[in-house]
């Protein structure tokens, strides 16, 4: 995490205390205002058909949220895809393809059997979506619509996931699911710039389900949209992988007696490296890099210069990042990926919805 997104984190959350960051934020409140009245705006809007949503001719499932930061949107959407294609479905996700080259434009990542563009040009996220379950076909695009205009054409598919699409709401849907973080659910409840919402709270209600990730076990939590059907789930780490891929997944025991680093460029790297020490991963250093970080030769040198004044063995990173780090194992040394998935203490709220499009 950066030391800007720190202090807003500092700072929205109370924990700045002096005066110049009270009026910082008594400013930031007001700006938030203006902006909740704008996504308000937008929103009605699009209900009264003053602006245009369009529909594919195939169901549409969303996933998305209401803050900024990680909630789990992609094992989210990868629990979905491999739920869907185990019931015979043909699944193509539909992602913006954020923090790619490919600026917006509509581009095929994956056929299900081929992978045709890098992180540099898809994101991070759609080139670990089409590697991480097997046969699935990712397309990228700003107007979510075409992109999926594209995929009827090309690809054929049963139904669509919409990635992160609970705001994109141009493009009509058949299930919205809606993610919240458990431990904050809406933050401090203000839209940004004085908070982490996209959008006003009142927004759930377009939520078909909600799913509360980050859930500890035999932890009891409330409903954040009362009335709606309401899962819970965690992010589970599995075991581990080599960097380049390949092989079989293999137990955090094997790290035992090792001195390991790790390091990530996600949203929420805190609750990665946590996640690592509860497995029982003996981590001497972390190294966290803003979401969507690219790595040129400053950030390997950085995970390089920690590796060697730590005295690590061995580097220890997310699938996310391991996407971008496979060229340059040599400089990196013996390295290994945390594999994540998504596990629910009760899935029966989302299969019963997700069984009605079906």
């Amino acid at each position: 995490m950066s030391g800007y997104e720190q202090y807003f984190r500092e700072l929205v959350d109370g924990k700045r205390e002096k005066l110049g960051d009270r009026l910082l934020l008594g400013c930031l409140k007001f700006l938030s205002r203006f902006y909740s009245l704008a996504l308000r705006l937008r929103a009605f809007a699009y209900s009264v058909r003053l602006l245009r949503s369009r529909r594919l001719p195939r169901p549409v499932i969303s996933v998305g949220n209401l803050t900024v930061g990680g909630t789990g949107k992609t094992p989210m959407v990868a629990w979905l895809a491999s739920y869907l294609m185990g019931k015979g479905k043909r699944v193509v996700v539909l992602s913006r393809g954020y923090g790619g080259s490919a600026r917006g434009d509509i581009r095929l990542v994956s056929d299900g059997a081929t992978i045709f563009l890098s992180p540099e040009e898809a994101g991070d996220e759609p080139v670990l979506l089409a590697k991480t379950v097997a046969g699935l076909a990712v397309v990228i695009g700003a107007d979510r619509y075409r992109a999926g205009i594209y995929a009827l054409e090309t690809l054929k598919p049963d139904i669509f996931i919409l990635d992160d699409g609970f705001q994109h709401i141009r493009l009509q849907r058949d299930l919205n699911v809606l993610l919240v973080d458990s431990r904050h659910p809406f933050g401090n409840n203000f839209t940004l710039p004085a908070g982490l919402l996209r959008e006003p709270v009142s927004a759930a209600c377009r939520a078909d389900v909600v799913v509360a990730t980050r859930a500890a076990s035999g932890r009891s939590i409330e409903n954040p949209v009362p009335g709606k059907p309401f899962a819970m789930a965690a992010h589970t780490l599995v075991g581990m992988m080599p960097l380049e891929g390949g092989g079989t997944l293999a137990p955090f025991s094997r790290l035992k007696g090792m001195r390991v680093m790790a390091f990530s460029g996600i949203a929420d790297p805190g609750s990665f490296f946590d996640a690592l020490e509860r497995e029982g991963v003996p981590l001497v250093a972390t190294l966290a890099f803003p979401d969507h970080s690219t790595y040129g030769d400053e950030e390997l040198a950085a995970i390089c210069r920690l590796r060697d004044t730590s005295q690590s063995a061995i580097l220890i990173t997310t699938g996310k990042d391991a996407v971008k780090l496979a060229q340059f194992k040599e400089r990196l040394g013996p390295c290994v990926v945390a594999s994540l998935r998504m596990t629910f203490f009760d899935a029966r709220p989302l299969e019963h919805a997700i069984e009605k499009l079906l």
